[in-house]
């Protein structure tokens, strides 16, 4: 009798430990994401702001990669006409980012 009481106490402490941890799903601060960017847009401050965000992104340790589609992929043409837009196209590709299209 006492083994078996023994054994639930034991079985009814796991299971409320595992239910515990299952109980704040939410990730920790520290862990990098994810971030999947398409730019569907040819107007150049659009674009910008859109690279400034991968770039704050890509500082923050994340993984951001960036499509373009649509107008999109007129950039490299924007990038020829717009200094401050080549400079954080540049910063992305200089950190590892990724542009597809």
């Amino acid at each position: 009798m006492k083994k078996s009481i023994f054994v639930l106490a034991i079985m009814l402490l796991l299971t409320s430990t595992n239910l515990s941890s299952k109980s704040n799903p939410q990730p920790s601060s520290e862990s990098p994401t994810s971030i999947g960017m398409v730019i569907y847009s040819n107007d150049v401050e659009t674009v910008w702001n859109a690279f400034r965000l991968a770039n704050y992104s890509k500082n923050q340790g994340d993984t951001v990669q960036v499509f373009l589609l649509g107008k999109g992929v007129e950039v490299d043409n924007l990038v020829n006409d717009n200094e401050d837009l080549k400079q954080q196209v540049d910063a992305f590709l200089e950190k590892g980012g990724e542009i597809q299209g």
